[in-house]
């Protein structure tokens, strides 16, 4: 039995997102990421392929080419506002605003910045434009069970995955 990752091993891992000309940490888990291996798409091939063979304990750097994620980055998705027109609850750095277009299509939207005259929101994603490293350390490899193997990943398993790294 062997406990490097392969097709069918369950993987438990964590991962940060570094911004490679800052050093910041730009995104992180709370908790691990739990899949199945060659069963599961949360991961790109192209990160699957660099986890091929590891094991626990290891840990990877996989740069990422965010144009490819998300395109060039679209000022057309910055909108500043006169602050009185911006309820105070969406008055917070962080904040996500949900909006729709005329086809009723819903984007987030981010608040940037903000100050006693003006709100901005982009609409591009965080990552679009940065040069990033994704940060991979494995936490658990294992043989997975046969109801991990038709699920991609742990029976308990929250679905709501982030979508950042079934893209990268």
């Amino acid at each position: 039995m062997s406990d490097t990752i392969q097709n069918e091993k369950f993987v438990e891992l964590n991962y940060k997102v570094i911004d490679q000309k800052t050093g910041d940490v730009l995104v992180t888990v709370d908790y691990p990421l739990g899949y199945v291996h060659g069963v599961n798409d949360v991961l790109s091939e192209h990160v699957t392929k660099q986890l091929d063979g590891k094991k626990a304990g290891d840990i990877i750097e996989i740069p990422v080419d965010t144009k490819l994620l998300y395109g060039e980055r679209d000022e057309s998705l910055v909108f500043t506002d006169r602050i009185e027109n911006v309820p105070e609850e969406y008055r917070e750095i962080g904040m996500t605003i949900t909006m729709e277009n005329e086809k009723g299509e819903p984007r987030n939207f981010i608040v940037t910045r903000f100050d006693d005259k003006t709100l901005t929101v982009d609409g591009n994603n965080p990552l679009c434009g940065r040069d990033v490293v994704f940060r991979l350390e494995v936490l658990t490899v294992r043989e997975a069970t046969d109801e991990e193997i038709d699920l991609g990943g742990a029976v308990d398993a929250d679905p709501d995955l982030n979508e950042i790294l079934s893209r990268a």
